[in-house]
């Protein structure tokens, strides 16, 4: 694997960090600012909707840039919302730096992952994209945990400062390592847009919307799932998190490898596992052991949907594929804040804190549906298009059979 994916994990761990570090913090964050648990949820709510609403807008603001020189650029907005949220006087405010760090996340993997998937040999691209994501799955093993025992330990403005300086140190990675690649000619937004009207690049953007919107469900709420149910002390959850991480640096690098063997089998044992995994954690978490374990599948499962998804979308996409990407990132967001807003309005119902995890269970065997709908309907059009071109469908090409 060549050394610039090194850069672009570098910058995926930082953006990981601010991600996932908030769901550690938020019973401190709402204590400091007098809100509610729910009410600080929007943190987690409002950041996922910035990502969702920055892809594409980032992207387009992009086109006339380097794809490197975007990259850096983006890491220069994460850095200036970190620390705004960092210096925040007030929640309203607080909100606004999460927003603004969140602008740069979804074109900064989307742009990565076309990039990352430029430097390899088609038959590697899902594991170059894997490769990438590494730093995301690994910042929640590193930089999640540390983040959230500093944030426990010596206040959560420290932790925002310190993903401040990670941000500096993805920017010089970026600069040093990323090479110029050449832009594909002749491709204009108006390329970039057509993809939109391809169903199959809909119904993986969906896909990913519900999957990992129901790992969300269950992940953003989980300090008060697990201090209040199943037992465990505060400061026990910077562990959880770890062992959440390790399940998605696992998952990620097992579903990079099996995406580019057998891409929708892969989605299927992932979804489908995912979903009854959730199911059970509304039992498993009232018993420590068992909601460990719980929570590493969780993540394990839930991120071996991630390479094999992008790797879809940018197969599906065709010559035009990077707004597709990054919106489809946008798309694991808006996953996020809908899991998030649902999570917190069957709390808010009084159904308890683990009535999320049904939330997410119901999301993943969703996106399992639509897995096979769109395997149906990519069967159904190799098979009209054998018909027209006069051959049996085992002489079609290839290309788009996974």
């Amino acid at each position: 694997m060549p050394l610039a994916l090194l850069a672009l994990a570098i910058g995926a761990f930082g953006i990981g960090t601010t991600e996932f570090v908030i769901m550690g913090l938020l019973p401190e964050v709402a204590s400091d600012f007098g809100v509610s648990i729910p009410t600080a949820g929007f943190l987690v709510t409002g950041y996922a909707l910035g990502v969702v609403l920055g892809a594409p807008l980032m992207t387009v603001l992009g086109t006339k840039v380097s794809r490197k020189r975007m990259l850096m650029l983006l890491m220069g907005l994460f850095i200036v919302g970190n620390l705004l949220s960092a210096v925040a006087p007030a929640f309203a405010v607080m909100l606004i730096g999460r927003v603004v760090a969140s602008l740069a996340h979804g074109a900064f993997f989307g742009i990565g992952s076309v990039v990352a998937a430029d430097l390899v040999a088609p038959d590697k691209k899902a594991g170059a994209i894997a490769m990438m994501f590494t730093g995301l799955t690994v910042a929640n093993v590193v930089g999640v945990p540390l983040g959230t025992l500093v944030g426990q330990t010596v206040g959560w403005r420290v932790t925002f400062g310190v993903v401040a300086v990670l941000g500096v140190l993805g920017l010089a990675g970026i600069a040093k390592l990323v090479p110029e690649l050449p832009r594909a000619e002749g491709v204009r937004l108006r390329h970039e847009l057509a993809a939109f009207k391809n169903t199959q690049v809909l119904l993986a953007m969906a896909m990913t919307v519900l999957g990992f919107g129901g790992v969300f469900a269950a992940i953003t709420y989980i300090a008060p799932m697990m201090t209040h149910v199943t037992g465990f002390a505060e400061g026990s959850v910077t562990w959880l998190l770890v062992l959440f991480g390790l399940g998605m640096v696992v998952g990620n690098l097992v579903g990079g490898r099996y995406a580019d063997r057998a891409l929708m089998p892969m989605l299927y044992v992932s979804l489908g596992s995912l979903a009854v995994v959730l199911a059970l954690f509304t039992l498993t978490a009232h018993n420590k052991v068992l909601a460990a374990v719980t929570i590493v599948l969780i993540g394990a499962l839930g991120f071996a949907t991630v390479p094999p998804l992008q790797k879809r979308v940018l197969d599906q996409a065709h010559g035009a594929p990077t707004l597709a990407s990054a919106v489809n990132i946008g798309a694991f967001n808006l996953g996020n804040a809908l899991a998030a807003w649902l999570g917190g309005l069957v709390i808010a119902g009084g159904l308890g804190y683990t009535a999320p995890n049904w939330v997410g269970a119901a999301l993943a065997t969703a996106a399992l549906v639509l897995a096979l709908v769109s395997a149906t309907l990519e069967r159904r059009d190799g098979a009209v298009g054998a018909v027209v071109t006069g051959r049996t469908p085992a002489e079609q090409p290839a290309a788009v059979h996974h």
